[in-house]
């Protein structure tokens, strides 16, 4: 009897760091990624205020690796136009997406003063490798704005693919924004890739965006 009680105690210490090293849930991955965030904004308010660069590299390392960066940039360009893209014009698009993404997202967060956040229980899945996760952000008026992030599990990770705030998609956002800059552009693929930063700042100023802004 003792015998058989050391090898199950053996056989349970042998299991716990795979249970220590389970991957997180969409939630914890939302929950834990706003923490860091929120925690490193409180920290280093001033310094971001007087240095936007310093902000959105910061942002870059804590969101960059739970966003789907090559997921979101081929649907916002969308196949029509990602399929004659070279390999060398798709991971140009991606990095200045994830460049203007911060920037959209950094200013917006440079004016949240601990109102309050909620990450809500993680929503219905829609199969093994997608779900979403909701928030609830505090503006300084007191009302309180939905925020949902749509997940998609890659491996054993869960990552952003889209977010919707206060009724605004991003994802249909942008891809509305580069199909009319594609068109403007007279379809000139490497002229919308490199003046993306300029059609997201428009988008920020867009009747869409100013409808869904969270009130401060």
């Amino acid at each position: 009897m003792l015998k058989l009680l050391r090898h199950g105690v053996i056989a349970i210490l042998a299991l716990l760091p795979l249970v220590s090293q389970a991957a997180p849930s969409a939630h914890d991955v939302i929950q834990q990624t706003t923490t860091t965030l929120l925690s490193d904004l409180e920290a280093n308010r001033d310094k971001y205020r007087s240095s936007p660069e310093a902000f959105y590299e910061s942002l870059n390392n804590i969101l960059g690796p739970v966003v789907d960066a090559e997921g979101i940039s081929r649907s916002i360009m969308t196949v029509r136009y990602s399929r004659s893209a070279s390999p060398e014009q798709m991971a140009r698009f991606q990095e200045n997406f994830k460049r203007s993404l911060m920037q959209f997202y950094g200013n917006a967060l440079l004016e949240y003063n601990n109102q309050g956040i909620r990450v809500l229980p993680e929503g219905p899945s829609d199969g093994p490798d997608r779900t979403s996760v909701g928030m609830e952000v505090k503006g300084n008026n007191g009302a309180v704005y939905p925020v949902q992030y749509s997940m998609v599990k890659q491996g054993n990770e869960w990552k952003v693919r889209n977010v919707i705030i206060n009724g605004l998609n991003l994802g249909k956002l942008f891809r509305d924004q580069f199909a009319q800059a594609m068109q403007e552009n007279g379809n000139d693929l490497d002229k919308t890739i490199n003046n993306w930063a300029g059609t997201v700042a428009k988008a920020k100023d867009s009747p869409e965006a100013q409808k869904a802004k969270v009130g401060s």
